[in-house]
């Protein structure tokens, strides 16, 4: 049988362990190692980037268009308005130090595509404005 000083003293060294517990804060994983930045792409896929590529066209061009498209959050993830095999494929330009001709080129098809859908999604509300008057 266990006395009650040895109770009373394995009660006060869990509380201890508890308290200590909840006043830990635990990230799931990494927010980023130190000299990259973190964002997602619109397919929720997780790149951890080097801040050098912050002066590339690609990502101040980027950001823009997330800017506009969701707006400066205050806390919560970068999302970029682009999906992963985009993003890869910037990234590894980037990497290459391609000509600025060639990343002017990959900024207007981005631009171009993006506006491409928009108008095909203003096409679409469109046509179902036309349909419901047309009753």
């Amino acid at each position: 049988m266990i006395s009650t000083k040895k109770l009373i003293k394995m009660a006060r060294k869990w509380q201890k362990l508890a308290a200590a517990s909840r006043r830990r804060i635990s990230w799931s994983r990494k927010v980023a190692e130190k000299g990259h930045f973190v964002v997602y792409t619109s397919d929720s896929r997780r790149f951890m980037i080097p801040l050098t590529y912050l002066k590339s066209e690609i990502f101040m061009e980027l950001f823009r268009m997330s800017k506009e498209e969701f707006g400066v959050a205050a806390s919560g993830h970068i999302m970029l308005p682009c999906d992963s095999s985009f993003l890869e494929y910037a990234i590894s330009m980037i990497q290459r130090h391609v000509a600025k001709d060639l990343e002017m080129a990959l900024i207007m098809s981005l631009n171009t595509c993006r506006y491409s859908v928009l108008l095909n999604d203003l096409q679409e509300q469109y046509n179902q404005q036309m349909l419901i008057c047309s009753f």
